[in-house]
């Protein structure tokens, strides 16, 4: 029974036309599976998306810090990074075959077929070790973010001089629920409207870093920069000057998404 049902999943993989012509297999793809219905935009949303985060907001600050020759040079390397393992990680989609090859859906699935043994245990606590970190970190700076909304409408509201002091459990607890409701929808990776949605919330993110990068030269009165970094002494100590470098780790669009695992 097992040679059978391989020699059928071969017949599968080798004849994609069949499915075509028949009305059975119409909607599977020429590994079996469901066709695939992206584009070209859903691809672009999605890439824009693992990309670009709230963190741009902050990457004025850290290209400041550095100065405006380690800044662009540092920006530039981590590109180049996300650039060469968005590269390694297509070629790795199919194996053995870059174009005939089976089809790897997930990272495990590419380690196991070029590296395998206990590498691909590896990469699978890599990756979950990667993900409750990510979580973590998005629930707090989620919670940080509402606390730092509420306290603003207090300042509104009731001026300055009010302490306003309001605690991030309550909203940690909050967006927990909320993630953990968002997670039971099932196939939530096929939402291309949400990806759609998110990339124009990106672009919505650079477009208000750079309005007040031009807001804040224009209004005159902001920190001197040179080409090495944000001057000690003048608007800045030299704590805060180079112990704010362990911040640009925070902000740069580092490619963890994108790790061939």
């Amino acid at each position: 029974m097992a040679k059978e049902m391989q020699k059928a999943s071969m017949s599968i993989e080798r004849n994609p036309g069949d499915y075509e012509n028949g009305d059975v297999g119409k909607n599977l793809d020429d590994d079996g599976r469901v066709k695939r219905t992206g584009t070209w935009l859903t691809a672009s949303a999605h890439i824009i998306t693992a990309v670009i985060g709230s963190g741009v907001l902050s990457l004025a600050w850290a290209i400041a810090q550095l100065g405006w020759v380690a800044g662009p040079a540092v920006l530039m390397a981590f590109s180049f990074i996300t650039f060469f393992t968005s590269t390694l990680l297509a070629d790795c989609y199919r194996a053995p075959d870059p174009v005939h090859g089976n089809r790897n859906y997930t990272y495990m699935d590419a380690v196991k077929a070029y590296l395998g043994g206990r590498k691909v245990q590896l990469c699978g606590l890599a990756q979950y070790v990667n993900l409750l970190g990510i979580t973590i970190g998005y629930t707090i700076t989620a919670s940080i973010s509402m606390v730092a909304v509420k306290r603003s409408n207090c300042f509104h509201k009731h001026g300055h001089h009010v302490k306003c002091q309001t605690s991030n459990n309550p909203f940690m607890i909050i967006f927990a629920c909320i993630q953990i409701v968002l997670s039971q929808i099932p196939n939530f990776h096929n939402l291309s409207w949400l990806s759609i949605l998110a990339a124009i919330m990106s672009f919505a993110y650079s477009s208000i870093g750079l309005g007040l990068s031009i807001a804040k030269v224009a209004g005159g009165g902001h920190v001197r920069t040179t080409l090495t970094g944000v001057t000690v002494g003048v608007d800045v100590s030299g704590f805060r000057r180079f112990g704010g470098h362990s911040k640009l780790l925070e902000t740069l669009p580092l490619p963890t998404h994108f790790l061939p695992c």
